[in-house]
C-alpha cells in the first residue's frame, strides 16, 4: 500500500499537467534539439539533451541543458501550486522531465567539481521524489 499523503502536514504532491506532444516526439525518434526548439518549455526535451551531451562527454553542455530543463520545470511547478518544497512524484509521468533535468544537473555539477551544487541538487531530488533518486541513480 502506498500512502501519498504527507502525515506530517507538509504540502501535497505536485502533479504537473500532461504535455504529451514532446514525449511522443521523443519516443518516435525526433531529435531532442528539434523537440526543444518546438517546445522550449519542455523539461523532458532539455533533460534528454543533457543526457545525450553527458553520454558523449560534453559535460559543460550537459550542465547547460540540464539547468535550462530544471528552470523550465521550476516555472511549471510554481504555475501548478508548488511553493518551493514538497513531493514531486516520479510515479506521475509528466513530472519526470523536471526530475530527470534535476538529476542531470546534479550529475553534471559533480562532474565539473561544483560540489555544493551537486549536493544541493542531489538532496532536492531525494526530497522531491525518493523513487526518482533511486531510479535515476
Amino acid at each position: 500500500m502506498t500512502i501519498h499523503e504527507n502525515l506530517l502536514g507538509g504540502p501535497p504532491p505536485t502533479h504537473l499537467p500532461d504535455d504529451p506532444e514532446p514525449r511522443e516526439l521523443l519516443a518516435n525518434g525526433t531529435a531532442p534539439a528539434d523537440v526543444a526548439a518546438k517546445y522550449p518549455t519542455s523539461s523532458l526535451a532539455w533533460a534528454q539533451l543533457a543526457d545525450d551531451a553527458f553520454e558523449r562527454g560534453a559535460v559543460v553542455e550537459s550542465y547547460a541543458y540540464a539547468r535550462t530543463g530544471y528552470h523550465r520545470g521550476l516555472d511549471a511547478l510554481r504555475r501548478n501550486g508548488w511553493k518551493g518544497h514538497g513531493p514531486v512524484p516520479w510515479e506521475h509521468e509528466p513530472n519526470r522531465g523536471f526530475l530527470r533535468a534535476l538529476h542531470a544537473l546534479a550529475r553534471a555539477a559533480q562532474a565539473i567539481g561544483e560540489q555544493a551544487e551537486y549536493e544541493r541538487c542531489a538532496q532536492f531530488l531525494k526530497d522531491s521524489s525518493p523513487t526518482a533518486a533511486q531510479t535515476l541513480g
